[in-house]
């Protein structure tokens, strides 16, 4: 399979144009499975280690015939596989492509998305979350480590939406980790799916409006998110707390 490396302008145009963009192929099949392998084994022993407190923060409340993590924190510090990922040529050279030359990962994410019940994801913008000094020198780039489909769970995203400000979230009482855009914000920005075939990924925007459906199949729908930005940019008003000390610089 050929993997891409560069951006043509009419590519860089839509996500400009739409504040976000699918690249299919740019991963093997074969590489994600390796890191589907690395971060089951990851997740068995964070699962088996995890303090009641912290439960209801990582695990799927939406799974009730066992008990499975929705997400996991920063890959790209704790699993080598992933650190490799971050750093890769391919991946490094599409992210500038978007952001500009000299790029650090501040943050990433698993997302587990388990089968028959996996939950959905509030619509959000990830500069909310985050904070950054320069709302432009953030992309996430969403690698699908298998097929997202409508069925379960694909991301859908507000095209235009990151043209806008960052709007205030509200958080619901049972899940401090769920801010979210209310629906009056969102009723104005119509959302549509963006399904990412695997080893394809997703960037899109820091301001951009984005949620994901619930998986009511029987297939998984994992991804790891790198949040990419400029090297100058820090977090410096984010509304959760981050670990500084584990911006990664890639470039």
């Amino acid at each position: 399979m050929a993997c891409v490396n560069v951006l043509t302008s009419a590519q860089r145009a839509l996500y400009r144009r739409q504040g976000h963009l699918t690249v299919p192929a740019v991963f093997a099949p074969q590489r994600m499975e390796e890191i589907i392998d690395d971060i089951e084994r990851w997740g068995e022993e964070v699962l088996a280690a995890l303090p009641p407190a912290q439960r209801a923060w990582y695990v799927d409340g939406g799974v009730t015939a066992r008990t499975v993590l929705r997400k996991l924190d920063n890959p790209h510090h704790q699993r080598e596989a992933v650190r490799r990922l971050a750093f890769e040529p391919r991946l490094v050279q599409l992210v500038e492509s978007l952001i500009g030359a000299g790029v650090s990962v501040y943050f990433s994410q698993i997302f587990f998305k388990p089968p028959e019940g996996g939950r959905p994801k509030p619509a959000h913008q990830d500069n909310y979350y985050f904070g950054p000094n320069d709302p432009n020198a953030l992309v996430t780039a969403w690698i699908a480590l298998d097929d997202a489909t409508l069925e379960n769970g694909c991301l859908y995203y507000a095209e235009g939406s990151h043209c806008g400000p960052v709007h205030p979230h509200v958080t619901p009482p049972d899940e401090p980790y769920n801010l979210q855009l209310p629906a009056a914000t969102l009723a104005r920005y119509p959302a549509t799916p963006a399904p990412v075939p695997r080893g394809g990924v997703s960037f899109h925007h820091g301001n951009t409006f984005h949620h994901s459906g619930p998986n009511l199949s029987r297939r998984w729908r994992r991804a790891c998110a790198l949040h990419y930005v400029r090297n100058a940019t820090v977090f410096d008003h984010p509304a959760l707390p981050y670990n500084h000390a584990l911006k990664l610089r890639i470039s």
